[in-house]
């Protein structure tokens, strides 16, 4: 195992320090690193919160600032957020107008949050985010996985909120856009957690895990190598037959954060072609490392249905640490 950490026990608390310290004019590190919060808080606004295991950055805490999540809570390496995180972060960014959670479906995530949402002292209302069509019950999970798409309903949801909507208009929009979302994802090479100190799968030379989820579970089959066309035609297919309807689209192309961005972008425009012959347009696109996985080399695809009003949120100014724009 080759890392840049000083030790596997110590490198989620390392790395929110220094994720606190690099960004303090937009976030501030809460006690005892349970949760990652706006430095400046919007009185009066519905607080979004999210969370979930380390290894995915920059989500979740990498989505918190103006426009997006007023918190979220790191969990170990693949681990979800313990209860008592969730509730500290409630605690801290409720300004009166109740709070939305944003839960990825893992069945520690949306048990954990559930538990925190029944202890906190103000409205509390939650969005699952199950936008992955590999497969619909793998590891970690009952029912489908919550990945890349999670972050579109942070940002459009985000932007929602900022506007001051209140708490069940806004449960309402990510429920909807959740519904319109769909991805894909594929793995060429394994990663290695810290704790672990060896690679959670292996994968031969020739071979690549096509539907892979975020933590390395397995996907669809695993298949040989092709080429990025074929890989996209796959990808495009699964989710393209999957969407409620047809129409304009935002495409998200994740790297899972061991692909070059050169990669990433031959995806895109291997993706692009495929939808094009499916009839859905791109409206909208972002290219890069979201949703990650560690060091996995691999990407996935998100294909989210874009009505004007969606459009419009995913445009408004956003400022964090990992997205930036209007501002």
């Amino acid at each position: 195992m080759k890392k840049l950490i000083n030790a596997p026990e110590t490198v989620l608390a390392e790395a929110l320090d220094g994720f606190a310290a690099a960004h303090g004019d937009l976030v501030t590190l809460g006690a005892e690193r349970k949760f990652v919060r706006r430095a400046a808080l919007k009185p009066g606004k519905v607080a979004l919160v999210s969370g979930g295991g380390s290894g995915h950055e920059p989500l979740h805490a990498g989505f918190v600032g103006r426009g997006m999540l007023d918190a979220a809570c790191p969990g170990q390496v693949f681990t979800s957020p313990t209860p008592d995180q969730m509730l500290a972060a409630l605690a801290e960014v409720d300004t009166g107008a109740g709070t939305l959670l944003i839960v990825k479906n893992y069945e520690g995530d949306v048990m954990n949050f559930e538990m925190a949402a029944e202890m906190a002292s103000g409205p509390v209302m939650r969005v699952v985010t199950d936008d992955d069509v590999a497969v619909e019950t793998s590891t970690y999970s009952t029912g489908r996985r919550g990945v890349a798409g999670t972050m579109i309903v942070e940002k459009i949801v985000g932007a929602a909120a900022e506007e001051g909507r209140p708490l069940d208009v806004l449960k309402a929009l990510g429920d909807r856009v959740n519904g319109r979302t769909r991805s894909m994802g594929v793995a060429l090479t394994s990663c290695t957690v810290p704790a672990a100190g060896t690679p959670t799968f292996t994968l031969a030379e020739d071979e690549m895990e096509m539907g892979v989820g975020i933590h390395g579970e397995p996907g669809r089959r695993r298949v040989k190598l092709a080429s990025a066309d074929a890989i996209a035609e796959e990808m495009v297919a699964a989710i393209v037959g999957d969407l409620p309807q047809k129409g304009p689209a935002l495409v998200l192309v994740n790297g899972f954060g061991g692909t070059p961005a050169m990669e990433l972008y031959v995806m895109f425009e291997a993706a692009r072609k495929q939808l094009a012959k499916h009839g859905v347009p791109i409206a909208r696109a972002l290219v890069g490392n979201y949703v990650t996985a560690l060091e996995m080399a691999g990407c996935s695809i998100t294909v989210s249905l874009l009505d004007d009003e969606a459009a419009a949120l995913w445009d408004a100014p956003v400022h964090t640490p990992a997205l930036r724009w209007g501002v």
